[in-house]
């Protein structure tokens, strides 16, 4: 399934037959869409060389798809060559059938699995990409106390990559844009409303790259710098790059502007703390 070395289901044993729907135009792996996830699943990818680490691979789409072909696969190729096992996830989406909390645990669920697999001794990092942004960095912070977690000991990251995600500013009470109305649906507005990870994070915060465009018209970029000040605040280190000029979405594939070059300034920052050599 999507080129996957490994096909882990997160809650129970059950085939990976009819566990999603996914579109891919043409038969494009490269541009696959989820568009509904009745079981929730890990996707797992090997390197060449393995480093010992691996990293949890959170797409975006809005907790209503999954763009698991450019913020995904994608992903997962890119970290493959550096020498992580990479991991992506299938998470369900918050629905009345599934509740607000659903993506979160599907997520802790999924950081658990890959520290138990025996596969990445050497540690774990995350790397989520729009509302995938937000739901990493919820993976750093505190679960809510309104919540039950299934899952109550999971592992800390040791680093993260966090690209143009809504942070907060999604959240009632902390929106940039004057009245606006709350997200469709009611569960998805919930989750953004319960998880605002910059004031919620654990200390210290493992060190974070960041990226965001300043003229992004989905994402504010205040919310890079939210993040960013909640994990100096929380003692963790950051590096931020605000890019004058980008789509949101801005993913591996944008061409011929300056972002285009922000896997590369990331490869240099996992090098200077030697997570790669």
């Amino acid at each position: 399934m999507l080129e996957a070395d490994l096909c882990w289901p997160l809650w129970e044993e059950s085939s990976v037959e009819g566990a999603f729907k996914l579109d891919a135009p043409e038969g494009n792996i490269g541009q696959a869409v989820i568009t509904k996830v009745e079981r929730p699943f890990l996707l797992g990818y090997r390197p060449a060389k393995p480093n010992g680490r691996g990293v949890l691979i959170l797409g975006g789409g809005g907790y209503v798809q999954l763009m698991v072909g450019r913020e995904g696969i994608a992903a997962a190729k890119w970290l493959t060559s550096l020498g992580f096992h990479a991991f992506v996830l299938v998470h369900r989406f918050p629905t009345a059938d599934t509740g607000a909390e659903a993506p979160l645990n599907d997520a802790r669920r999924a950081f658990k699995l890959m520290s138990e697999s025996g596969l990445i001794p050497q540690g774990q990092g995350i790397c989520g990409l729009s509302s995938g942004g937000h739901l990493g960095a919820a993976l750093m912070a505190q679960y809510p106390e309104t919540w039950t977690s299934p899952d109550l000991d999971v592992p800390q990251a040791q680093f993260a990559i966090i690209g143009y995600g809504p942070i907060s500013t999604n959240a009632a009470g902390r929106t940039i844009v004057a009245n606006k109305p709350p997200l469709p649906p009611l569960e998805k507005q919930a989750l953004y409303d319960e998880l605002q990870p910059d004031v919620q994070l654990n200390a210290p915060a493992p060190p974070t790259f960041i990226v965001y465009s300043n003229n992004d018209p989905v994402v504010p970029v205040v919310n890079a710098y939210r993040l960013a000040e909640g994990i100096t605040k929380s003692g963790g280190s950051v590096e931020l790059h605000v890019f004058a000029d980008a789509p949101h979405g801005l993913a591996f594939d944008t061409e011929n502007l300056p972002v285009s070059n922000w896997p590369l300034m990331c490869e240099a920052w996992l090098r200077q703390h030697s997570w790669i050599e």
